[in-house]
C-alpha cells in the first residue's frame, strides 16, 4: 500500500469537484432563452395580436347606403313574417302538457301517412316523417295553455306543405 500515491485519486477528485462547482454555479444558463418577454410571467407578457386583426375592417366604410334612410316617427309599420309562418305551423290548446301531448300523439297514430320515428316526452316532441317531409312536432307549455307547433331540423318553424297540412289536421283533432 506504501507504493500507491495520493496525488493519483485527488486529481481526479479536484477536477471532478471543479466541474460540478462550475456547472452548479451557471445555474443551467445555456438553456435559459434571451428573450424578456419568457422570463416574465404569463400574465404579464404581452399579447400578440395576428397583422390582420389589429386594425378594423374598413373595406366598406365609404360605400353609399342601398336603401334611402326612413324616418324614425313613422307611423306605420310592416307586419313580420313570423306571425304568418307561425300561425301556419302552431296553435294553443288548453290543458296542461303532459295531457296534450299524448292527444298529440293520440292524433298523430290516428292520421293515415304519418309515420312517428322518435318520441321525447321530456322535451315534448315527436319526430315525424309525413307526405315526404321529415320534421318535429313540438308541445310546449305557454301562459295560454299548450302550443303545439311544426319545427324543422334546424330549429325554426316548420313552414312546408307537409308540416302546414299536418299541423291543422292536429288543430281540428284537438279543437284548438
Amino acid at each position: 500500500m506504501s507504493n500507491v500515491r495520493p496525488s493519483v485519486f485527488v486529481r481526479p477528485a479536484a477536477l471532478a469537484v471543479l466541474a460540478v462547482a462550475v456547472l452548479a454555479a451557471s445555474g443551467c444558463h445555456w438553456f435559459r432563452k434571451g428573450d424578456k418577454n419568457y422570463q416574465q410571467s404569463a400574465e404579464n407578457r404581452p399579447l400578440e395580436v395576428p397583422p390582420d386583426l389589429d386594425r378594423p375592417n374598413t373595406d366598406a366604410a365609404m360605400q353609399p347606403a342601398s336603401e334611402p334612410p326612413q324616418s324614425v316617427s313613422r307611423s306605420s309599420m310592416p307586419a313580420p313574417a313570423a306571425s304568418v309562418t307561425s300561425a301556419a305551423t302552431g296553435f294553443t290548446v288548453a290543458g296542461e302538457r303532459d295531457d296534450v301531448f299524448a292527444k298529440v300523439g293520440e292524433a298523430l297514430a290516428a292520421t293515415e301517412g304519418v309515420s312517428v320515428a322518435s318520441k321525447a316526452a321530456l322535451l315534448g316532441t315527436y319526430d315525424v316523417s309525413y307526405a315526404g317531409s321529415d320534421f318535429l312536432v313540438r308541445v310546449t307549455k305557454v301562459d295560454a295553455g299548450v302550443y303545439v307547433s311544426a319545427v324543422d331540423p334546424r330549429g325554426m318553424p316548420a313552414t312546408n306543405e307537409a308540416a302546414t297540412k299536418l299541423v291543422a289536421a292536429l288543430k281540428a283533432a284537438l279543437g284548438g
